[in-house]
């Protein structure tokens, strides 16, 4: 089964290299944050008949990851032209071709390369609290096996020793990947409004639309009817919500390690007040 998977997946890349002109481009992403709904999210727009998602897979990661491979290689991941435009004389509307890779918003590289290569293109930012994402990240990384330091405390204590020189080093190789900085930055990805403010020279205050991940799966309506007028598209009703790719926690922090992480990302949570209008929920 998984060989016809493979054999299937290699049929479609190479069809869509091929048509890869006569394809889309996106006019949105979700860009992150990691382990902040961004599945769900995704898959909710994705109900939307207007809005497209990827051909074969959620996540494109080309701006941070697959770069090298080439703007015909991204295209060939998105709907063709002549069926957006059919689409676009049945609801009187264009539609909008999207994808979903967290490691955007995190990656030193990935910012300025959307702009070149995507002009007016908007993004999608969901936040959630900061230290809740850091355990999650920690649980997600450690079962994928990218982690190998089970301890939390102990794993945030070699944080910078791991991404020390990380950017510098994606900066000086930009085809280049870097390990840590992918999958061991549990308390550099949570310092969102750092992030946000390296991308809104490159885009655009207007262009970015952040979400506090809490109050979407808390009331995902008024959320989605956020997003959808952000992208200006029609609402033609509400999809299915349901939370997806979660991952439960064993155990909680100790206490004084929780503590310490609060108050480690006060700043960086004010900060990121003027992105969603008010304080985070999770400050509140």
């Amino acid at each position: 089964m998984r060989g016809l998977k493979q054999s299937a997946l290699s049929v479609s890349r190479t069809t869509g290299r091929l048509t890869s002109s006569a394809r889309t481009l996106p006019a949105f992403l979700i860009a992150g944050a990691q382990r902040c709904g961004t599945t769900s999210m995704y898959r909710a727009l994705s109900q939307h008949p207007l809005l497209l998602k990827p051909v074969l897979h959620k996540g494109v990661h080309y701006f941070d990851v697959a770069y090298a491979r080439g703007l015909a290689w991204y295209r060939a991941h998105f709907p063709l032209r002549i069926g957006t435009a059919l689409l676009a004389h049945r609801y009187g509307t264009r539609p909008l071709a999207f994808e979903s890779s967290p490691y955007y918003l995190f990656h030193p590289l990935a910012g300025q390369r959307i702009a070149a290569d995507l002009p007016g293109v908007k993004l999608v930012v969901l936040v959630r609290d900061p230290v809740a994402r850091a355990r999650s990240a920690h649980a997600h990384e450690l079962a994928r096996g990218y982690e190998t330091e089970p301890d939390f405390e102990r794993a945030l204590e070699l944080e910078s020793h791991r991404l020390a020189g990380a950017e510098e080093s994606l900066r000086a190789a930009p085809y280049s990947v870097h390990h840590s900085h992918r999958h061991h930055a549990y308390l550099a990805r949570g310092r969102y409004a750092d992030q946000l403010d390296r991308l809104e020279p490159l885009l655009g205050r207007d262009r970015i639309l952040v979400v506090d991940s809490h109050l979407f799966f808390r009331e995902p309506e008024a959320v989605y009817d956020r997003v959808l007028e952000f992208l200006g598209v029609p609402h033609l009703g509400y999809p299915a919500f349901e939370r997806h790719n979660g991952r439960p926690l064993t155990g909680s922090a100790p206490a004084v390690l929780t503590h310490r992480l609060r108050d480690h990302f006060e700043p960086y949570d004010a900060r990121l007040a003027r992105w969603l209008d008010g304080v985070p929920s999770w400050r509140r």
